[in-house]
């Protein structure tokens, strides 16, 4: 019988794969690969919450670690509201290289 700990392991490992999985199958849209890093982002921040929490160590590197993740997140939202200004839509197939 598994015990919390181990199955909270095993859960923000299956969300990180999860959204890995999401990241590389499904790439037509720029939202859904931001909803897929922000998703592994949230694993990660699980895991290392948790191992924080075990080795008795400090939850600043922690909240470091959310803070960057949301100023990424906030990074990307801007990325894609200047793409969708830009082009119309947020499909990568839309996207040409060569324009400006």
């Amino acid at each position: 019988m598994m015990n919390f700990s181990e199955l909270s392991v095993i859960s923000a490992f299956v969300m990180v794969f999860c959204g890995l999985w999401k990241f590389i199958g499904y790439y037509k849209h720029l939202l859904n690969s931001l909803l897929s890093l922000e998703f592994m982002m949230l694993g990660v921040f699980w895991l290392l919450s948790m191992q924080v929490t075990v080795m008795g160590g400090e939850v600043y590197f922690s909240l470091f670690f959310l803070t960057l993740s949301a100023c990424e997140g906030a990074l990307g939202l801007s990325l894609l509201v200047m793409i969708v200004r830009s082009h119309g839509n947020d499909r990568f197939s839309s996207f040409n290289l060569l324009e400006c």
